[in-house]
Parts: structure tokens; C-alpha cells; sequence
């Protein structure tokens, strides 16, 4: 759920774990002249498939969709976009394709580092954070409520961080950070300000459809005029019961897949179009999960049947990739239906089965938070990081809060790769689609 344990008590409380939105985004300086991928003799071959990262378009296809709390980040003052393509549709959350020379000549570990989102604790980001993003170490940067205090901190946190990621030190300046946070509306905002209703308040509104519009516009004007250019946003689950682990805290939009599905694209479609990328989560559903069942504290297994699955769960997901979502969050509970001993997001068989192959996803996938309960028979950071990668997910999200945890993880990919232990044209094709993304975010 992206949440830290700080949120759910916070969600619990009924209080809204929110900062200020910060203001600007540095523009970004012209990219270097870019060569391949070179490192552990892995042919790049496969930086081909960047051309596919984007959502195939369905134009017309309307459904409805629910969503859950959402990252946003904003685009770092090092690149220059690859594409100038807008996000305002389903082409437009299409990077331009890219050449296997579309890269700068990285070391396992950046190339590992370019697929973890890290996180802090405070006001400041730490002196290693900003020493690795300097070395092209980092991805991107997730936000939480305690990291903000003020529009005018967390505008000049993301310039210090955009700085950092213009260093000379690092081959990945020409691309933007991720740069992203939970703004889904509601009790789930980190910035003030909109979107300001929840998703159960759109769709039981008088006007649902120009309600989540708003909403989608707000997030992103907002997440945007503090410099920020992903949304974890919206959750597209469809809710089962009353008062149950989505209805209780109003982030979902209907008891209908299809109310879920149409409200969720119109969100996704405002949004992007406002510069903003969208997350749809929790992949293939959180909706029938109970009030206890939080997979931030615990296993959870949802015994939903195979049909409930694809025509109630995943059907919103159809409408968000028609819309172009860039990104899309797998979650961490156990689907009986499909992996019945394996966190969906471990699973290549619901990650690349169900989303890539059965729905068509060629965007990015991102984990649920990686030091969540429900992993806790899953090992180590480094253990987790490698299983999600093996299984699909192209970006490692570590939310902790202490940037040791991301340092883990990188380490973890970065042997893989080096070992062998993760397949390189594999791991090749999911940083394709990580860079297409931050070429799409440049400004």
C-alpha cells in the first residue's frame, strides 16, 4: 500500500499524513551524447523494446476503475525527455521508441540503482542518498508526510536532490528522477491541497465522471507544482463490503467494476495530462480483502475464484491501460486462484501472466512497499528485491524510510546481474521500460 507503518496509524487515526507542496521543477539540461549498455557483456539488444513500454491504446474504450493511494515525483533537473509526448491519452503515455545506443555505458550497480525508488526519514535527504544519486545509484525518491513541512522545504529538497542527479558524476543526468508520493485524495494525501475528496465520495457524488476528472487534474497540478511527476494513484479496487480494508478508509471508488473502471481511466487520463504519471494499484485487486487483512502488517490470502478475479478485480485494470497508465502496483497479498503460496508480486504468473501477457501491460511495474508483513517469511531485503525481479517487476520500491534499505536492494540486483542469477535480457528489457519512463517525464 506504500504506507509506512507511521501512515496506517495515522489512517487509523483518522489524521491525514500530509506536507506542503513544494513549488517548481528545475528544467532539465540537453542529454549527453548517449552510447550502449555495456556492462557484464550483456548486449542491449533488447533496449528495442523501450518502443513497446507504453499501454496499447484502445481509443473510445471507457470502463470504470478503482484506485488506491498513488506516488507522485517529479521529473529531476538533469534530462532531457526522449519524447516530447504528452500524457493527456493512451498514445501519449507512449515514450518514444529508443536505440540500443539510447543509454550511457553503466556499471551493474547503476544499472541496478536505476530500478529502486528509495526513502528517508526527516526534512533533509541524507548525505549518502544525495552521494548516490550523484553516482547514478538511484532511480527515484519516494514521499511521506514526514518528509515535508512546508511547499518552500520540499521545493528545495527536490532542487537539492535535482542537483545531486545533474552531477557529472553520474551517466543517467540526462534522464529525470522518479520522484513520487501518495496523493490518491481524501485521508490519503502527503501534500495539502487537492485532490480533496476520496475515491468513495467521486463515485457516490452527482457527478462521478467529472468529479474523478477534477481529482485526476488536482493530483497532478499539485504533485507537479512542487516538483514531483509520479502519482501512486489511483487504486482501482473494487470493494466488496461496507466499512471493509478499502471502504473503511474511502479509497474505493464502487461496489461496480465498471463504475471503478470508467472513474479510475477518467482520473488517470486527467492526470497524465497534467504531467503527472499514474499508478494503478493494487494489481489484480485488493477488493475483497477484510478490514484486518492489511498486507502492510501480514500475509493476507484472498480466496477469490479464478472468474471473480477477471471479470470484477482486474476488469478496471483494461480501461487503465487503454488510458495510457504509466505504471501500475502489483500487490503483496496470495491469490488462491492463481499463486496460491506466492505474494502476487512475486509471482511471475500473476505479473507477467495475468498483466503482461492476458491484459497487455507494456508499461512499468513497481512493487507494494518491499519491507511490508506480508513478506515476512520472504527473507531479506536483498532476497525480496531478487524474487521481485525475477518475477517481473521492473522497479523496486523501498519505503522504509532509511536509505540503507534501497542500498540493499540495489546490491541485491546488481549481484544478480553480475552472477547471472538474473536473467540480463530480462533485466535489460525492465530498465527499457524504467528510462522510457523517465524520458516521458522530462520537461
Amino acid at each position: 500500500m506504500t504506507s509506512s507503518a507511521e501512515d496506517h496509524r495515522a489512517l487509523k487515526a483518522g489524521r491525514v499524513r500530509s506536507g506542503r507542496p513544494a513549488v517548481r521543477a528545475r528544467r532539465l539540461p540537453r542529454r549527453l551524447p548517449l552510447r550502449a549498455l555495456t556492462p557484464v557483456g550483456v548486449a542491449l539488444c533488447t533496449l528495442t523494446l523501450i518502443s513497446c513500454m507504453s499501454a496499447p491504446a484502445h481509443p473510445g474504450a471507457v470502463r470504470r476503475s478503482d484506485g488506491q493511494p498513488a506516488d507522485a515525483g517529479q521529473s529531476s533537473a538533469t534530462g532531457h525527455p526522449a519524447s516530447a509526448a504528452s500524457a493527456s491519452g493512451p498514445s501519449a503515455s507512449s515514450p518514444a521508441a529508443a536505440s540500443p545506443d539510447a543509454l550511457p555505458t553503466l556499471t551493474p550497480a547503476q544499472m541496478a540503482g536505476q530500478r529502486v525508488i528509495y526513502s528517508y526519514t526527516g526534512l533533509e535527504p541524507p548525505a549518502a542518498l544525495l552521494n548516490w544519486i550523484r553516482h547514478g545509484q538511484v532511480g527515484g525518491v519516494i514521499f511521506f508526510g514526514g518528509n515535508i513541512s512546508s511547499r518552500a522545504q520540499i521545493a528545495s529538497v527536490i532542487s537539492e536532490l535535482n542537483q545531486a542527479n545533474a552531477s557529472p558524476l553520474n551517466p543517467m543526468r540526462g534522464f529525470p528522477l522518479l520522484l513520487m508520493t501518495d496523493q490518491e485524495g481524501g485521508l490519503v494525501r502527503r501534500l495539502p491541497g487537492q485532490p480533496l475528496l476520496s475515491e468513495k465520495q467521486i463515485g457516490g457524488s452527482a457527478g462521478p465522471a467529472a468529479a474523478a476528472k477534477a481529482a485526476g487534474t488536482g493530483a497532478g497540478k499539485n504533485l507537479a507544482g512542487v516538483g514531483m511527476n509520479v502519482n501512486l494513484a489511483p487504486v482501482l479496487d473494487v470493494f466488496r463490503k461496507a466499512g471493509d480494508f478499502d471502504d473503511q478508509f474511502g479509497r474505493s471508488y464502487s461496489t461496480n467494476p465498471r463504475v471503478v473502471s470508467s472513474l479510475g481511466a477518467d482520473f488517470i487520463t486527467a492526470q497524465q495530462a497534467a504531467g503527472v504519471a499514474a499508478t494503478a494499484k493494487h494489481f489484480p485487486g485488493l477488493g475483497t480483502a477484510t478490514k484486518s487483512q492489511n498486507t502492510d502488517e501480514a500475509p493476507v490470502t484472498l480466496n477469490v475464484t479464478l472468474h471473480a478475479l477477471r471479470t470484477i478485480d482486474e476488469f478496471p485494470y483494461q480501461a487503465a491501460i487503454a488510458a495510457g497508465v504509466k505504471l501500475v502496483m502489483v500487490s503483496w497479498a496470495k491469490y488462491s486462484a492463481l499463486a496460491p503460496k506466492t505474494p502476487a508480486g512475486l509471482s511471475s504468473a500473476i505479473v507477467n501472466g495475468e498483466l503482461r501477457q492476458r491484459l497487455g501491460f507494456k508499461g512499468v511495474t513497481i512493487t507494494d512497499a518491499l519491507e511490508a508483513g506480508a513478506l515476512r517469511s520472504f527473507g531479506t531485503t536483498r532476497r525480496r528485491a531478487t524474487l521481485a525481479a525475477k518475477a517481473g517487476m521492473d522497479l523496486i520500491l523501498c519505503s522504509v524510510q532509511r536509505p540503507s534499505q534501497g542500498q540493499q536492494a540495489r546490491i541485491a540486483l546488481a549481484n544478480g546481474l553480475t552472477a547471472g542469477t538474473l536473467s540480463p535480457s530480462v533485466f535489460n528489457a525492465a530498465l527499457a521500460r524504467v528510462v522510457a519512463l523517465r524520458s516521458s517525464l522530462g520537461s
